[in-house]
């Protein structure tokens, strides 16, 4: 069996409304999670790594 190629390894974003609230929780593939209302501003969180994540830590 072979090693996945860095082409195959995909990098996964979850972000999950939290019912109830305006505020989204966003999840990076490296662990590093954050909280927001403005979908926008949770995107370009994400898309920032990793200037501003910690991982297993919660920003704002």
């Amino acid at each position: 069996m072979s090693t996945p190629s860095a082409a195959a390894r995909r990098e996964v974003y979850r972000i999950d409304w939290l019912p109830g609230t305006d505020a989204l929780h966003g999840t990076c593939h490296c662990g590093a999670e954050n909280t927001a209302e403005d979908p926008v501003r949770m995107w370009e969180w994400m898309l920032a790594h990793p200037e501003g994540h910690q991982p297993g830590g919660t920003t704002s």
